[in-house]
């Protein structure tokens, strides 16, 4: 233990082994990182319509599956991925062939069912990675290929975000206060949790504003709780399994190009925060390999796509527990909860204002973190080939808004602009001459991707 300890690059004070420290204090480091990890892991479902439930459950099992891929080695919480949200959308927006008269909540396990492929990408990826190396994979997927594509995402989601808060602007607006005063003065878990926070601090507030007689714009209640009374205290997760069609994959699978890299940013920033090389040991191609196969089945099973979460990240760096079985504590809390349906009813009856609050600031923040990406990785845009590729990822993404539909054989197939973005920056990167990034050369830049507030 004092060997470990005293290693070289290993930060004084490091507790890798929590068990030293007891149960009970065990215990309460593993509800911490399950509130770190709720506020953002929750506000997907929310904003789908997919099952709270379920998410959670997946969440939870995602989470120790991920750790035994890891050889139980790396401490990372895998949660909701906001990446797919534009995808969800954008699936939720088709009317033809198979989606010809469904409901939104009709065309969720489609979405899902891309996510399913989408898991499964990262499957050859680690394969590819193991056979032939990280450097020659990552070629393909430079920063101004992957950032203008991450800042598309957000843009995609804007007018998502500007719907709901318009519902209740007071509401909202005290949401997104809320939470920028937590992220930017905020202190130890304070500025850790502002998503939680924001929720539930305005959930409050549309308590009170509800008590005082207050409606939303349209005249609605800005809260009900006719679900929650319905709801049992103890019940399974509705499982709904997935369903593919050609359309939805070619929605949600090039996302996964995206939460690739995301991927690698968390690995390393994990690796940097514990003073372990998890890229090396247990191996990049393994992290992948357990991501990909914990959001394949969760999709499968009607849940979101899983990521290693930055919360949990700074939890670790706050805490300076870095032991793996703390995480796994927070995994199974995570599982027992997603066993009340009262607990579900109660998450999904935030009003919608509050989730455009939320959004308001998220959507954006994914958006900039495209922008960072290209910065830090110094993407040079004198250089007209450079220029090019983001400028044809940019037009396609946002003039292309309602797709390309076309049909192959019996199948009707739409290509959104977000797919069709993603192909075309891919293909240019790879047929145009004068690359000038080497993945490799600035650690910091590669590792710049972070989808999380």
């Amino acid at each position: 233990m004092d060997k470990v300890k005293n290693a070289k690059n290993i930060p004084e004070g490091g507790i890798y082994d929590a068990r030293t420290l007891g149960i009970p204090k065990m215990l309460v480091l593993g509800i911490q990182h399950m509130f770190a990890m709720f506020g953002a892991t929750v506000l997907v479902p929310i904003i789908t319509g997919l099952s709270i439930q379920v998410t959670l459950i997946c969440a939870g099992l995602g989470t120790l599956l991920f750790h035994v891929f890891g050889k139980f080695k790396v401490p990372a919480f895998l949660g909701s991925s906001f990446a797919f949200l534009g995808g969800f959308t954008s699936v939720s927006l088709l009317d033809s062939g198979v989606y010809a008269g469904l409901t939104e909540a009709e065309k969720l396990p489609y979405a899902c069912g891309g996510i399913v492929v989408a898991g499964a990408i990262y499957l050859i990826l680690a394969l590819i990675i193991k056979t032939i190396g990280i450097k020659k994979v990552m070629r393909f997927l430079p920063p101004v290929v992957t950032g203008p594509i991450i800042i598309l995402i957000g843009l995609t989601l804007a007018p998502s975000a500007v719907s709901s808060v318009t519902t209740n602007w007071l509401l909202a607006f005290i949401t997104f206060a809320v939470i920028v005063i937590c992220n930017i003065w905020g202190k130890g878990m304070v500025k850790i949790l502002p998503i939680l926070i924001g929720i539930v601090v305005s959930y409050i507030a549309a308590l009170i504003m509800q008590a005082c007689g207050m409606t939303n714009a349209d005249g609605s209640a800005i809260i009900s709780f006719a679900e929650v009374a319905q709801a049992d205290v103890v019940g399974l997760p509705p499982f709904k399994l997935a369903k593919f069609d050609i359309s939805a994959i070619l929605i949600m699978a090039p996302i996964a190009l995206a939460t690739m890299m995301e991927h690698i940013g968390d690995i390393s920033a994990i690796s940097a925060t514990v003073g372990k090389n998890f890229i090396k040991d247990p191996g990049l191609h393994r992290t992948l390999l357990g991501d990909g196969l914990a959001t394949s089945l969760a999709a499968l099973v009607g849940g979101p796509a899983n990521t290693t979460y930055g919360e949990n990240t700074g939890v670790l760096a706050l805490s300076k527990v870095y032991d793996p079985r703390v995480i796994r504590i927070a995994a199974v809390f995570a599982v027992i909860l997603s066993f009340s349906p009262k607990f579900a009813a109660v998450i999904h009856s935030v009003p919608t204002a509050v989730i455009g609050g939320v959004s308001f600031i998220l959507y954006g923040m994914i958006s900039a973190v495209g922008v960072r990406n290209v910065v830090e990785n110094k993407v040079d845009f004198t250089n007209s080939r450079n220029l090019i590729i983001a400028a044809v990822i940019l037009v396609s993404g946002l003039g292309f808004s309602s797709g390309i539909s076309f049909t192959v054989g019996s199948a009707n197939i739409t290509l959104t602009g977000l797919a069709i973005a993603a192909l075309a920056g891919i293909v240019l990167n790879a047929v145009l001459p004068g690359k000038d990034y080497e993945f490799g050369e600035d650690i910091q830049g590669d590792t710049s991707v972070n989808f999380k507030v």
